[in-house]
């Protein structure tokens, strides 16, 4: 979930570029990044987020129209991309040290070094309700007890499928070890069933197969360790690798697969929803986008974390997850973040009534109703530790390596070892 931004060097270089008016008011821009004018005296901002899909595309216009019509005085100019092309468009933003008032994150790397170089407002003063916000929420915005942006939504990456085609299969559980899953996988195809619907083009679904191997043979600590030696090039890594290998010789995945994109007609969410894959790796917001790519399994959608592999030292219950959060440039309005508090805390109830998003306030998770979002919800609350996306976690290069040379590997171009070379390369020279 990584396009290439710009280096550290290019972040630190422009740091002193964007110390910008706290007052928007008749401040100048050019309507996309950085200040929004508001020629008629109001407060004025851009938000910047990726609701192209439902319910974001529905519901996020509708709290905003709320917003502003409680404050008058208050102008929002919104600007909604695709997760691709938003970090494309927010790494060229970024590179001229003119970044929206109001943007997506994700967290982790990307949004430490933007930190790092001066470029992001520090909330932690000013954001008094955090208290309000679980803690698991909060994680990947946070660093050195400093706060930088405010989530919206949290979950964890599982694996979704179709009831009634594992039944076609004689499956009658969820696989509960790497073992067990390459054995469905052999017993769906023998039943004519596609088993795994791969957005293949878009790369960054590919890392959540590599990523939670990582953690399942290694132990979750080893991701931290590598990240800080710079080195992924341990037995476990490649042993993660040769598992992935593993799946990938089976042709588990859709004809085409390598060209499908995430959300896009015929991609990876619209064949699930379309009844045409049995299963699909991916977060908290998969069935929303399967209804809205493709169509709504109902009933026929279960959820199951990633399996346990023989041997390994990771547990079940540590998870690969993240969610979604904005954060402020650095000069923002004070006025983008009451939009915030609006958005987030005085509106949970609709967020989680959407069924899009998962509970980031204390004790909302009660109001979750769905069987499949429960389920995440409470695999979440049960989890004995948290691995942020990889593609996140860790400097922009490497996070993108990950999704690169995983990539190759699912098509057949680069061997386990290669995979572990290139990522620790691309650390080193982070």
């Amino acid at each position: 979930m990584a396009s290439t931004p710009p280096s550290r060097r290019s972040f630190l270089a422009l740091s002193g570029l964007t110390v910008l008016s706290a007052s928007l008011t008749a401040a100048c821009g050019d309507g996309g990044s950085g200040p929004v004018s508001a020629a008629d005296g109001k407060v004025a901002f851009a938000w910047w987020n990726i609701a192209t899909t439902e319910p974001g595309r529905s519901l996020f216009p509708q709290l905003s129209t709320a917003f502003t019509a409680a404050h008058p005085n208050i102008a929002i100019k919104t600007t909604s991309l695709e997760n691709e092309a938003f970090k494309s468009k927010l790494a060229a933003v970024t590179s001229s040290g003119r970044l929206p008032d109001v943007f997506q994150t994700w967290g982790g790397g990307v949004l430490r070094q933007q930190v790092d170089a001066g470029l992001v407002e520090d909330l932690t003063d000013a954001f008094g309700w955090a208290s309000d916000l679980t803690p698991v929420s909060l994680q990947a915005y946070q660093f050195e007890g400093r706060t930088y942006a405010v989530p919206y939504d949290v979950g964890m990456v599982g694996f979704w499928y179709n009831k009634k085609l594992f039944a076609k299969a004689g499956i009658t559980a969820p696989p509960a070890t790497w073992a067990e899953f390459l054995e469905d996988v052999r017993k769906l195809k023998a039943a004519g069933v596609t088993p795994i619907a791969l957005a293949g083009k878009e790369k960054w679904p590919g890392h959540f197969y590599w990523a939670y191997l990582a953690m399942r043979v290694g132990g979750l600590p080893a991701l931290g360790q590598a990240a800080a030696a710079k080195d992924f090039t341990g037995a476990g890594f490649v042993r993660a690798g040769s598992h992935l290998k593993e799946l990938v010789d089976l042709q588990p995945f859709q004809p085409g697969f390598l060209g499908a994109g995430y959300s896009t007609p015929g991609g990876q969410a619209a064949t699930m929803g379309n009844g045409k894959a049995a299963m699909e790796l991916m977060g908290q917001w998969a069935p929303s986008v399967q209804k809205d790519a493709g169509a709504d399994l109902g009933a026929d959608l279960g959820f199951f974390p990633f399996p346990t592999v023989d041997g390994g030292a990771g547990r079940v219950t540590e998870v690969l997850g993240g969610g979604g959060g904005f954060a402020l440039r650095k000069g923002a309005p004070k006025e983008a973040l009451d939009f915030l508090k609006f958005f987030v805390l005085e509106n949970q109830s609709r967020l989680l009534a959407s069924n899009g998003y998962l509970p980031v306030v204390k004790g909302a998770e009660s109001a979750l109703t769905d069987a499949n979002r429960r389920a995440v919800a409470d695999a979440l609350a049960g989890a004995t530790g948290f691995q942020l996306f990889l593609d996140q976690a860790y400097p922009p290069a490497v996070g993108q390596e990950v999704n690169d040379s995983v990539a190759d590997l699912i098509a057949g171009q680069k061997t386990p070892e290669q995979v572990t070379r290139s990522i620790s390369a691309a650390a080193k020279g982070a």
